[in-house]
């Protein structure tokens, strides 16, 4: 773990973005894959599960048999969590729920017409590590948006199934149609469609890089939520702080993957040498050691600053998706805070809290992106139409302005499309 402080946090800073390089090798190859799938269909499917997956499927679609299986092997404690996850996550959604409006003005009436998108596709990781959480996180907002039609692929373990608590978190979540496939191959099918997987509208969820190049390949054919880079936390901590929940936070963060950053900003140099100790220990009992231990040696850092102004300013810069505010002050802090996917504050508002219960989306803006993206969230699954009525009365007292603008803009056609409405006998 590097504790950096002065100059050597801008060159960190900058070194953060070289964890998402532009992989031209690897757009090659998503390309070939999406080329294959959209020729190949089904077979390109079944036969890219078997090389990718080490699976040999006799069919794509998850049947009402393993469903009906996975709802009667689920664990009680485990089922009655996801319940309570469910609830949370449906209730913070519901206040983001939208309808058309109108206004009157003189000689018309004007509007924003809000419409569900028809059928939206959830990716949704899968094989060694299945995630739940994901399902509920991007299937509630989409059924509360009213999509028609929601279509989940996720790849399969390495019996050929799906993790029994990511079907149930779907029929829980109101998912219509699973199919196990995974990959650039499944984001490729989502687009294009094959002989079993429908085309879709928007692709969303997480995924691998090859998940994410993928998306951005194809999203000028088909909405994607975001190109989401390596995960990251932000936190902001000083000598009132823990180091216990600092390190283990951190640590957290750091087993997603190798390119998962975990960060702190301190004002207190004695802080930043005491989570350093922490972070040994706790390092001691790591499930995913190895992981962990890479990412927080080649993308982890305490950074030691001066005072509070300057850590909210690097916070700021960082734009992290992850932020969590440990300091005395945390309320405080909060409202100098502008950039960030989801800001938990205080000591018992780790990360894992919107993860999983809370009911925020866990679906956030990386990689600097927080300066101008949201997380998931009911808007992504719909569209606006612009409502525009005026009457004959209407248009006739504000024809001349119209005419007035069309013309210095040189474009005669819409000046006369104004003016043949009005033009002989005022008809």
């Amino acid at each position: 773990m590097k504790i950096i402080k002065g100059e050597g946090i801008n060159t960190y800073i900058r070194s953060l973005k070289d964890r998402q390089d532009d992989n031209c090798e690897l757009k090659e190859i998503v390309q070939k894959i999406i080329d294959t799938v959209k020729i190949g269909g089904d077979l390109s499917l079944f036969d890219y599960t078997k090389e990718f997956d080490k699976v040999s499927l006799e069919s794509l679609e998850v049947t009402p048999d393993e469903m009906k299986y996975a709802k009667e092997t689920i664990d009680l404690k485990l089922l009655n969590s996801l319940k309570a996850a469910y609830d949370n996550i449906k209730s913070f959604h519901n206040i983001q729920q939208r309808s058309s409006k109108y206004i009157d003005v003189p000689g018309g009436r004007l509007g924003e017409i809000i419409k569900p998108l028809n059928r939206v596709g959830i990716y949704v990781p899968g094989g060694k590590a299945a995630y739940p959480s994901t399902v509920l996180m991007n299937a509630i907002p989409a059924r509360l948006a009213g999509v028609k039609e929601i279509i989940m692929v996720t790849p399969p373990m390495k019996d050929g199934s799906v993790k029994p608590s990511v079907l149930v978190a779907a029929d829980l979540a109101g998912v219509d149609r699973i199919f196990k496939v995974g990959g650039a191959q499944a984001v490729a099918a989502l687009t294009y469609s094959t002989e079993s997987i429908p085309s879709v509208n928007k692709i969303v969820g997480p995924g691998n890089a090859y998940v994410a190049t993928a998306k951005g390949l194809l999203s000028d054919k088909v909405g994607i939520d975001m190109i989401a880079g390596p995960s990251e936390i932000l936190i902001l901590a000083d000598q009132y702080s823990n180091p216990k929940f600092i390190a283990a936070d951190m640590i957290g963060q750091a087993e997603h993957d190798e390119k998962a950053a975990s960060m702190v900003i301190t004002t207190c140099e004695v802080m930043a040498k005491k989570i350093e100790e922490e972070l040994n220990e706790q390092l001691k009992t790591s499930d995913r050691l190895t992981i962990v231990k890479s990412s927080l040696r080649d993308q982890g850092a305490i950074l030691i600053v001066s005072d509070d102004s300057q850590m909210v300013s690097l916070a700021n810069e960082i734009a992290p998706e992850h932020l969590e505010i440990q300091t005395k002050n945390a309320e405080y802090l909060v409202n100098d805070i502008e950039n960030a996917g989801a800001i938990f504050i205080g000591n018992y508002s780790p990360e894992a809290l919107g993860d999983y219960f809370a009911g925020p989306n866990h679906t956030l803006p990386t990689s600097g992106t927080a300066k101008f993206a949201s997380p998931l969230g009911i808007d992504d699954f719909i569209k606006k139409t612009s409502y525009i009525h005026y009457t004959k009365e209407g248009l006739r007292d504000v024809k001349d302005k119209i005419i007035t603008i069309a013309t210095d803009e040189g474009l005669t056609g819409h000046a006369n499309s104004i003016k043949v409405r009005f033009g002989g006998d005022d008809d």
